[in-house]
């Protein structure tokens, strides 16, 4: 029989699933308790764009392709899960970020357990208590994307991968590509890996699977064929194989460019490594690879075993590579299944070479937690903190501004703001709103729209994307062009000089912290068209 040296020395099967309900219990309640103030907002950015209407298609009629949106031809198990929720509970946001977050507490049990097989408990615990409080993660939890459920199906793939447990290994990864395309990524690379370890000579043996194992490198394949099954379907039912064509554009004809992908690896690194804190992480492990190992009872502590440790860079750099090269938006939540390995592998470290270890690690999650609260000093996605709640928030108002004013206003947006108006079931606004829609609030497409004014009666504009107060880079202008050439980066106009260039006023405006959303008006419309204002 195969050693399996990560599972020696610990109770029996039963006790250790006990324990993981346990500890998935305990985690979320403490995720519902954190996450309170925000499971009642309104869906957010492309949640309200794609996946709470796929989810709602399917939820409704029990379709995996969904019709109320282009299909982008992500695998649906994410959505099956939210429409089962609204099955069983009702339709509303509370149900579906408390379905999110045990989506988020079976991921941190998960990550908790891939910890346990790779290192001592110790450092297993403080992996699980900074990603927990990471921001990146923590927003993420209650928020209906796809990627914190891959992310948390990978974690516990990979545990079953140390463990030598491949039937279960095998069933993870499938699952997790069907939450996410790109989380076929692990199993692949894995199989590579595996593949070449027979070829490795002795010098190079540790940093491959130990001989012990019952190696099948094929089986790693295998969960692409539940994936390839469902893209077969979707070509079958829509005639497109990878989403619909803008799709397949945006995120990947449009990307291969041999400047973009050295620019969009340099984010991703820095996402992986420096990202709202992570800096700190990543400077105390090297800065701790200096020192000698510490001792526990004359003993140097352990390191996570060579392979392990390559194996997860084997994981984290096809991520980064695939990360670079196809995906038009350079979203953090992407990365999600790799920061984590770096978090533990970086804990490991300080834990076993630095004396004062628990102090680091304090002052990280320090750092995380702030991160949630403050905004960087350059462009970042909203979703990545709690910036996304000051942005419901105001828009959120915007909306009842809307209805209680100008309830039957023809209304200029921009999307997201056209489906927040357009659609009530996404929480801002009780009856729909006719909407006409520009791109942004730039001078090109404002421009466009003062030429069609008879065709709207009020303007709901906001800030489409964040604009620090004290930019960092900002007065250098190569970097300028080349996130407006390769990143999609723009300067919205703000609201008065918009209300200018459409002849018009600004009648409500809010703004908060490098955004803003505005409501704009004509003296013909306050007078006469649309309803007053209530009385106060």
């Amino acid at each position: 029989m195969p050693s399996r040296p990560a599972r020696e020395a610990r109770p029996s099967e039963a006790p250790r699933w006990t324990r993981d309900l346990l500890l998935f219990a305990l985690l979320f309640a403490a995720q519902m308790l954190l996450h309170a103030p925000l499971l009642r907002l309104p869906y957010f950015w492309d949640e309200a764009g794609y996946y709470v209407p796929a989810a709602r298609d399917l939820y409704l009629t029990g379709t995996l392709i969904p019709h109320s949106t282009p299909s982008n031809a992500h695998p649906p198990l994410v959505m099956a899960w939210l429409a089962l929720a609204w099955r069983a509970a009702g339709f509303s946001t509370l149900v579906t970020r408390t379905a999110m977050l045990a989506v988020a507490a079976f991921t941190l049990v998960g990550l908790f357990r891939l910890a346990r097989a790779a290192a001592p408990p110790v450092v297993a615990w403080a992996t699980l208590a900074l990603t927990a409080v990471y921001p990146v993660f923590f927003t993420q939890s209650s928020l209906a994307h796809v990627d914190l459920a891959a992310a948390g199906l990978t974690f516990w793939g990979l545990a079953a991968y140390l463990e030598d447990r491949q039937g279960a290994a095998v069933f993870w990864f499938s699952l997790a590509g069907l939450a996410k395309e790109t989380a076929i990524l692990t199993p692949l690379v894995l199989f590579a890996w595996e593949a070449v370890s027979p070829a490795a000579s002795a010098r190079w043996r540790a940093f491959f699977p130990p001989a012990t194992r019952s190696l099948r490198a094929w089986r790693l394949l295998a969960p692409a064929l539940p994936l390839a099954a469902w893209y077969a379907y979707h070509y079958a039912r829509t005639g497109f194989l990878l989403g619909n064509p803008e799709y397949l554009r945006y995120n990947l004809t449009a990307t291969l460019d041999p400047l973009r992908v050295p620019l969009a690896l340099g984010l991703r690194l820095w996402q992986a490594l420096g990202y709202f804190g992570l800096y700190l992480l990543t400077a105390g492990g090297l800065l701790a690879l200096r020192r000698p190992a510490q001792a526990s009872n004359g003993v140097p502590r352990p390191r996570i075993a060579p392979w392990i440790q390559v194996a997860f860079l084997a994981v984290f750099l096809a991520y980064l590579s695939f990360m670079s090269v196809a995906g038009g938006a350079v979203l953090a939540r992407y990365l999600l299944p790799v920061v984590p390995l770096v978090i533990l592998v970086m804990v490991s470290t300080i834990w076993r070479r630095v004396r004062y270890w628990r102090i680091v690690v304090i002052l990280v999650g320090i750092a995380f937690v702030a991160g949630l609260f403050t905004n960087p000093p350059y462009g970042f996605a909203l979703e990545d903190n709690l910036a996304y709640r000051d942005y419901i928030a105001m828009h959120a108002e915007a909306a009842r501004f809307l209805s209680l004013r100008y309830p039957h206003a023809r209304v200029l947006t921009a999307w997201p703001a056209s489906d927040e108006l357009s659609r009530p079931w996404l929480g801002y606004v009780s009856r729909p709103f006719p909407v006409v829609r520009v791109e942004d609030f730039t001078p090109a497409q404002v421009g466009i729209a003062s030429r069609s004014a008879g065709q709207f009666d009020v303007a709901l504009v906001f800030s489409t994307k964040y604009q620090p107060t004290r930019p960092l880079l900002e007065d250098w202008l190569p970097w300028q062009h080349l996130k407006e050439k390769y990143f999609g980066y723009h300067r919205d106009l703000p609201p008065e000089e918009i209300a200018a260039q459409l002849g018009a006023r600004v009648v409500f405006q809010k703004n908060s912290d490098g955004q803003w959303v505005a409501v704009i008006a004509w003296e013909r419309e306050e007078n006469a068209r649309l309803l007053p204002a209530p009385a106060p």
